[in-house]
């Protein structure tokens, strides 16, 4: 399925694509802009769409331009409905290394807020709803998507940033896959508490949803990191069979494995 994109242009040297779902929500967009206000309608919703994935793209290339310093290369961002996604090549386990590459993503949000919090008066009723459509108020918009994106990511469940943080913190003290259950146990847990406030006191099925697909995706994340972790003991056991290499030596016995000997 994240196979059906369109490559649009590279930034910093990183490939840009589009999952094709993306042009349903811009026709989606697009329609209701025009039920609201005809075509200043559609030209506004489509230019804050246009707004708000060019804030999602910032943040990951904040994940990625850190990633690429520490010698992790990034494949490409994908852009999907519900926002983009960094694909890298082997994903960091140093929990410190994680941890930057982690934060990197919410801290070009929080930059952007302080500096545009110099251009942006806040409406009078202080919501999004209520910005007048001109220059100041689409620059309220982009300091508005940027708090609550930044804000939003830091909540401590998967697959938002501060499930990885959470994960990076508690991996510093204990092995990786206990910290990520941990991790993924107490972002469950948040889940549902968000399910039921969505569903029971505010009466908001898309948010009751969106924690609904947090709540999987914290036991999926769980799952991935499980089977990967069973399958490097089974690889180091295999080294140690046919080379007899303790496993801190399984690199480079890999490499001999797979080329031959010199």
């Amino acid at each position: 399925m994240l196979g059906w994109s369109i490559n649009l242009f590279r930034v910093f040297g990183i490939r840009l694509a589009m999952h094709f779902s993306f042009l349903l929500l811009l026709a989606y967009v697009a329609w209701e802009g025009w039920a609201d206000s005809g075509w200043t309608g559609v030209a506004w919703s489509l230019a804050f769409v246009a707004m708000l994935f060019t804030c999602i793209v910032m943040h990951e290339l904040g994940h990625s331009l850190t990633a690429r310093h520490f010698g992790i290369n990034v494949r490409r961002i994908l852009l999907l409905p519900i926002g983009g996604m960094a694909e890298f090549d082997s994903i960091p386990r140093e929990p410190r290394l994680a941890l930057l590459v982690t934060l990197a993503g919410p801290a070009v949000n929080f930059a952007l807020v302080v500096l545009l919090w110099a251009f942006v008066r806040p409406p009078a009723g202080g919501m999004l709803g209520d910005v007048p459509l001109n220059f100041r108020g689409f620059l309220y918009g982009l300091w508005f998507v940027n708090l609550i994106m930044g804000s939003f990511n830091l909540l401590p469940v998967f697959p938002m940033d501060g499930g990885r943080i959470l994960r990076s913190l508690l991996a510093m003290r204990q092995p990786y896959l206990r910290a990520t259950f941990w991790a993924a146990t107490i972002g469950k847990v948040l889940a549902v508490v968000g399910i039921v406030l969505m569903a029971v006191r505010w009466h908001n099925p898309l948010g009751a949803v969106l924690f609904a697909f947090i709540l999987l995706a914290g036991e999926m994340e769980y799952r991935s990191v499980k089977r990967r972790e069973e399958a490097q003991a089974r690889w180091d056991v295999m080294l140690r069979r046919v080379y007899g290499v303790p496993a801190g030596s399984r690199d480079e016995a890999r490499i001999e494995l797979l080329h031959g000997p010199n």
